[in-house]
C-alpha cells in the first residue's frame, strides 16, 4: 500500500490534502481523482456556484505530483472546451 494526497486545484491555489488514503496503486489513485473530480463538479452544479476547481492533484508521500486530472475531464464530450 502507498499513501496518495488528493489536492483540489482552483482561482490559483492549491488547497492541499492533509490526510491522504492509502490505496495499493496508481490504479487506485487515479480512480480515486476522478470520483473526487465528479463531486466536486456535481457539488459547485447542486449549489450553484459561480466557478468550480481547475483540477485534482494526485501527490506521493513526498508530495510529488503524479497526476493531474482537469475536472473537464469528467463532463461528456459535448460539454468539452
Amino acid at each position: 500500500m502507498a499513501r496518495f494526497y488528493f489536492h483540489v486545484k482552483g482561482d490559483g491555489v492549491l488547497i492541499t490534502d492533509d490526510e491522504g488514503l492509502d490505496l495499493p496503486g496508481m490504479s487506485e489513485a487515479s480512480r480515486t481523482a476522478l470520483e473526487t473530480a465528479r463531486e466536486l463538479l456535481a457539488e459547485a452544479v447542486k449549489f450553484g456556484k459561480p466557478t468550480i476547481p481547475e483540477a485534482v492533484v494526485v501527490a506521493d508521500e513526498g508530495g510529488r505530483p503524479l497526476l493531474e486530472l482537469a475536472i473537464v475531464a469528467v463532463l461528456p464530450e459535448p460539454l468539452r472546451k
